[in-house]
């Protein structure tokens, strides 16, 4: 029988796919090509189901006779090389962003005689919409937990953005810019104890409560789905720490950073301008174990935070610590640097990716800040944290708005700066004037 291809997504299957497939049954063989992980992300984000959840509900469905992956989200590798006869595609992409994917999908065809068949796009069917409505019901612990490692399996770079509290992280969420045929959204939150610590008014020393920090990302997870990694300091004490991540864990944090250091705990952008003794590999090696045992699940990711660079003690202890840290079981590490350039984070990269080339490594280039994602992606890094970037929005925006206040008596000056009141209320779904 004649191939007859479709290229599909399945983030949510709706009658509008039924229709597609029934019509294409008519030509001949149906085969899906099912769009993977790395080719969903790399357009728009990550798709709620995974690509081995997907086939199983497409492959079930009465008239598909086999599903193969569709590794980019341009047609013209598969339609090379399985030389579908037909080609059958709904009329949304006539017009559009998806336009010239068509135009290149026709002219593979054309190289070998096949042909493409649209079939009328079958209205009340967007996915944005029924995504937008799953978004609304929230998501569970298991769900979300798992979805950093999805990530680092499907994407080249993630990235993630600090969130303080729930509005912050609700910004994080719905920003999206368009660059070319992509949309680009920020993959997840990072939980800072900087910021943290900030808006509660407390020095950066360890000194706010972790079960006020997991209160907040727990109001975040109320309004978001996201993943988030957490920033837990030093751990604590061994003993701590164990229970801290079953507390996060729990909560669906998808993973939480410690950095090896001893003693009251300074922000590391201080450096050596302030007292900072760095903890023994050896007794920070017994912690990372300790957290890894005590974990319920695989999902959840232990990553451990070099702070030789900062502390002046050279790459090679940078570059021993790491190796001793993945042997004791972190799943990644965290490089740090203050330097303001990536030079150093380059470095310890090219020497980590040597003995490790599959550790997930993961930059903060809050000093650095020049650098770029492509080229931290393609020195090895697989997440970057904007570590502290919407508070630091946050705070100046607010302290000028006071002020004008003050100095004009109204507010009115202060206006054109403003978010309007209408807008506050789409972001906060479900509030009411």
């Amino acid at each position: 029988m004649p191939i007859v291809y479709i290229g599909m997504t399945a983030e949510i299957v709706h009658h509008g796919h039924i229709n597609v497939i029934a019509q294409a049954r008519e030509y001949g063989e149906v085969v899906i090509g099912l769009l993977t992980d790395a080719a969903i992300a790399d357009y728009k984000r990550l798709p709620f189901l995974s690509y081995e959840n997907r086939k199983k509900i497409i492959e079930n469905i009465v008239g598909v006779s086999r599903v193969v992956p569709q590794q980019e989200w341009d047609y013209v590798p598969n339609i090379r090389q399985y030389r579908p006869e037909v080609m059958v595609h709904g009329t949304d992409w006539q017009a559009g962003p998806l336009a010239p994917y068509r135009e290149r999908a026709i002219a593979a065809l054309a190289e070998y005689g096949g042909r493409l068949i649209e079939v009328p796009y079958t209205e009340g069917t967007s996915a944005g919409e029924f995504i937008t409505q799953v978004q609304s019901l929230g998501n569970t612990p298991d769900t979300r937990r798992g979805t950093l490692r999805r990530l680092l399996a499907a994407k080249p770079l993630s990235t993630f953005i600090e969130a303080h509290n729930p509005i912050s992280a609700l910004i994080a969420e719905h920003t999206a810019v368009a660059k070319g045929d992509k949309v680009r959204r920020f993959d997840g939150f990072w939980s800072s104890s900087l910021t943290d610590s900030t808006v509660a008014g407390k020095p950066d020393i360890e000194a706010l409560e972790i079960n006020s920090r997991l209160a907040n990302i727990n109001a975040i997870f109320d309004v978001t789905t996201r993943p988030l990694i957490m920033d837990a300091d030093t751990g604590g004490k061994p003993e701590h720490f164990e229970l801290n991540v079953h507390s996060m864990e729990r909560l669906g944090i998808s993973g939480v950073i410690i950095e090896d250091k001893g003693g009251l705990k300074e922000n590391s952008l201080l450096g050596t301008d302030v007292i900072q003794n760095q903890e023994s590999a050896i007794l920070f090696c017994d912690k990372i174990r300790a957290g890894c045992a005590a974990r319920v699940s695989d999902d959840f990711m232990i990553i451990a935070r070099i702070e030789s660079l900062i502390l002046e003690q050279g790459m090679d202890d940078a570059i021993n610590r790491a190796g001793a840290y993945v042997m004791a079981g972190a799943d990644g590490i965290m490089i740090h640097s203050r330097q303001n350039t990536p030079d150093e984070v380059f470095e310890f990269a090219r020497l980590f990716r040597m003995e490790f080339p599959k550790t997930p490594l993961v930059c903060v280039p809050t000093s650095y800040s020049m650098v770029t994602e492509e080229a931290l992606a393609k020195h090895g890094f697989n997440i970057v944290i904007y570590a502290n970037h919407l508070l630091r929005a946050a705070y100046p925006a607010m302290q000028q708005v006071a002020r004008e206040i003050l100095q004009n008596g109204r507010s009115f000056e202060s206006e054109q700066r403003l978010m309007s009141i209408n807008e506050i209320l789409e972001l906060n779904r479900g509030t009411t004037a």
